[in-house]
């Protein structure tokens, strides 16, 4: 499932190609066929993202909201585009660029009152101007949940994802199952803004990297990473090989429904890796 950096690069993307123009709306697959005729011919007058879900604003109380899950997939082209296949949910076309939405979860035309429920039963986005880790601060201090749990669970902190979980807490040192409420408010603050940078970088360059400049592979003197998911890491997808810093075999074990990886060596005694 793309995480939280992939929306908000993707809420860009929209914008970049269809903000202030008159789009046509189709939805070859059906699906959709309901929510594209009420917008086709509309001008998209924003875009925006809160963790993991995008939202398209066509004028007053009409968003289309998109959940891309685990197999959702968008593709953006230059006009004149193709046929669509039978398998394109939502497609968007300005007079320059098509974008074609295909196997969300989620893509629903929603009103600003239900919109409005969505963000409210969401944690805060390191990625949103507005948010600070304050609110999820509330949450995690008096949890008795593995941190790692926690920082998954998009009610407390929106869009990170199984990458960023186990790299911002190896960055930190922090044992992936200590509780919640065994963090200090620093920890949880350097968390954060940990978090603030490595996302915004995640959209800039459209990839996860979180070594740190005297661990990339120039400066070790070690080979890349080959991975499809791209990126330079800690201990994401690193289960049995050797940590970058003190050569402890990384492992992973299933936490939260998802492949937790960490250093036991570096995420024993909660100082910073």
């Amino acid at each position: 499932m793309p995480e939280g950096h992939t929306i908000h690069r993707l809420a860009a993307d929209y914008a970049e190609r269809f903000l202030g123009q008159q789009v046509r709306a189709t939805s070859p697959q059906g699906k959709f066929s309901d929510g594209a005729a009420l917008v086709d011919h509309q001008v998209l007058d924003t875009t925006e993202a809160h963790g993991k879900h995008l939202f398209l604003g066509f004028g007053m109380d009409r968003w289309i909201h998109i959940h891309l899950g685990l197999f959702g997939k968008l593709g953006f082209g230059t006009t004149p585009a193709p046929p669509p296949t039978d398998t394109v949910r939502l497609r968007l076309a300005g007079p320059d660029a098509y974008a074609d939405l295909r196997g969300p979860t989620t893509c629903a035309l929603i009103t600003d009152a239900e919109k409005q429920a969505i963000h409210d039963r969401l944690g805060p986005d390191p990625l949103r101007p507005d948010d600070d880790g304050g609110r999820a601060w509330q949450r995690i201090s008096r949890s008795r949940t593995t941190i790692a749990a926690l920082l998954l669970d998009q009610k407390v902190i929106a869009g990170v994802g199984n990458v960023y979980r186990a790299e911002v807490l190896f960055r930190h040192g922090i044992d992936p199952y200590r509780a919640g409420r065994d963090l200090t408010r620093a920890q949880w603050d350097a968390i954060w803004s940990d978090l603030v940078a490595l996302m915004r970088e995640g959209v800039r360059h459209n990839r996860i990297d979180t070594v740190r400049p005297e661990h990339t592979p120039e400066a070790m003197g070690r080979p890349p990473r080959v991975d499809d998911h791209g990126g330079e890491v800690y201990v994401y997808r690193r289960a049995l090989q050797g940590c970058h810093i003190c050569g402890t075999e990384i492992r992973t074990a299933g936490l939260a429904a998802r492949n937790l990886f960490w250093c036991p060596g570096c995420q024993g005694a909660g100082g910073a890796a």
